[in-house]
């Protein structure tokens, strides 16, 4: 019969190594913050987005997004402009050199979580892949 507190703990100080390591400090300064924000606004949209909408789809308070954009907007990276349709709405677009480093962060991504998964092995990586899928699953349905 499994232990299943024994398990979390266990389950715990793993998660808490992994996130101290470089690879996935790397990643998860990457998706969050203007990283994020960026590449999501790269990913999503083909013209332009409401702050409403990111703040939604990413979950992050609209206060964050607001600090996230003015800084994006001063490095060039997303320009925001009134809504010509609605005028009490602004709306955010990115910019061509926005979508440059959105890519470049991506790849970057990708390259690091390719190289994991390979240190993996084939087995391991299908199965982490397919046990975190299933874990998204669940944390869907239920209140953790």
């Amino acid at each position: 019969m499994v232990d299943y507190e024994e398990l979390a703990a266990t389950l715990l100080a793993t998660m808490q190594a992994v996130h101290k390591a470089r690879h996935q400090k790397d990643i998860g300064e990457r998706l969050q913050g203007e990283a994020l924000v960026l590449q999501y606004i790269n990913q999503c949209c083909q013209s332009t987005i409401i702050p409403q909408k990111i703040s939604s789809d990413i979950g992050v308070s609209s206060a964050r997004v607001a600090v996230v954009l003015n800084d994006l907007e001063s490095k060039g990276l997303i320009t925001r402009e009134i809504d010509r349709n609605d005028r009490r709405k602004v709306v955010v677009k990115i910019t061509a050199k926005g979508q440059g480093i959105a890519e470049e962060c991506g790849q970057e991504i990708l390259h690091k979580t390719v190289a994991l998964l390979r240190s993996l092995g084939e087995r391991d990586a299908i199965e982490y892949v397919r046990i975190m899928g299933r874990l998204a699953e669940e944390m869907s349905k239920i209140d953790i």
